[in-house]
């Protein structure tokens, strides 16, 4: 199965800092610019996805839905693909946020207050995944998701250490691809404006993740 991540458009609490998890935001005015390029970029590449999935967040399916239709498909929205819940601290500055709680992207089990830890966000993400793994092995799938969401199955599929990647930056032109095989990622790549991952040297393109780290399942 073919995985292409993409995040979601720009919205207004993005450019102004603060962090978001459950919550939703207007996007951004030019908000489609970014949309169009990721369009442009699958079409240049002859890509057309058979599926189309997001989060049940308004900024992923917003961006998810228009991307459907111009490959004449429904999107199908799940929360197991929702960012991390920040609970109490959705729509607080990034800024505060860090300053009033050190462990704040920093360790991935650290639980928000009315919320949950990145690292659960990561298990069920990662759980929906392979799911469709199970069902979809021939296809492509375009997964519209969220920045935390995107690092977290990157890292689980690579096999980095999660803490490590928190704070990796995730552009809204980011095309990140996957391609899995019994839960087990073969190759990575990435097409659009590039990650953390690859810019502050994380990984190299094209990644081949090592094969021994996971057993394939029956």
């Amino acid at each position: 199965m073919r995985v292409i991540l993409i995040r979601h458009c720009k919205t207004k609490l993005n450019v102004s800092g603060h962090i978001m998890g459950w919550s939703d935001s207007p996007h951004v005015e030019d908000w489609l610019d970014d949309v169009q390029f990721v369009e442009g970029e699958l079409a240049r590449r002859g890509v057309h996805p058979d599926l189309v999935y997001t989060s049940a967040l308004g900024r992923a399916r917003h961006t998810g839905d228009y991307l459907a239709a111009q490959f004449g498909r429904t999107a199908e929205h799940s929360q197991q693909l929702n960012e991390v819940n920040d609970g109490d601290l959705s729509e607080k500055p990034n800024k505060w946020v860090a300053a009033t709680y050190p462990l704040h992207k920093v360790d991935p089990d650290f639980t928000y207050p009315g919320g949950e830890s990145f690292s659960a966000m990561q298990a069920r993400a990662v759980a929906y995944l392979d799911e469709l793994a199970l069902t979809h092995g021939d296809q492509t799938l375009l997964c519209v998701a969220h920045a935390g969401v995107i690092r977290g199955l990157v890292s689980h599929y690579l096999h980095l250490d999660f803490a490590a990647q928190l704070r990796r930056k995730i552009p809204h032109r980011y095309i990140g691809v996957l391609h899995l095989e019994h839960g087990i990622c073969r190759t990575y790549e990435e097409w659009g404006d590039p990650s953390g991952f690859v810019t502050e040297q994380a990984i190299t393109l094209p990644c081949h993740p090592p094969q021994a780290a996971v057993s394939a399942r029956p």
